[in-house]
């Protein structure tokens, strides 16, 4: 991937890797991100589903919560009752879960997953996720390399003509 390296002794000060895994953990984490982008909304709905001890779910449950990745809301109809909603970073972690699941399927189960995850437009399976230039090409390992975040051009935007 290119001459230039990263410096794993700085990974934690430069790098947003270790960040991410903090906030995601474990394996529990991403069951019940699953669970959320599936619609299930209350403590009840992921214990029953995912078969969790009740004290792990309240420890991941909240640290989703504390991250900013699930919001914790007190029900309309019954103060009481709480539901854990996909806030937007949440729902941002979906192309990383999909990639999870598709490597999962290629390079572990070796069988597709099911359900399938559909376009709802015209029910078609969702392509594979890939790493892409900015210009759309799929790029492989070979066709990467580091670069220093200040040596990175912006890319130039590019103004489309409204067509009439």
């Amino acid at each position: 991937m290119g001459h230039l390296k990263e410096d794993l002794r700085e990974l934690a000060v430069n790098c947003a890797l270790p960040a991410a895994l903090e906030a995601m953990g474990e394996r529990w984490s991403f069951l019940i991100l699953r669970a959320a982008f599936n619609g299930l909304h209350h403590f009840e709905e992921f214990q029953s589903t995912l078969g969790i001890a009740r004290n792990i779910l309240a420890n991941r449950l909240g640290r989703l919560v504390d991250h900013g990745i699930l919001s914790r809301e007190a029900m309309a109809e019954d103060r009481r009752k709480i539901e854990y909603r996909l806030t937007q970073k949440g729902a941002e972690l979906l192309p990383s879960i999909l990639a999870l699941r598709q490597w999962g399927e290629k390079w572990e189960s070796c069988t597709p997953s099911t359900p399938v995850l559909v376009d709802q437009r015209d029910h078609q399976p969702i392509a594979p996720i890939v790493i892409q230039s900015h210009d759309g090409r799929t790029l492989g390992l070979k066709d990467l390399c580091w670069a220093h975040a200040e040596d990175v051009k912006p890319l130039e935007t590019v103004k489309l003509k409204a067509v009439a």
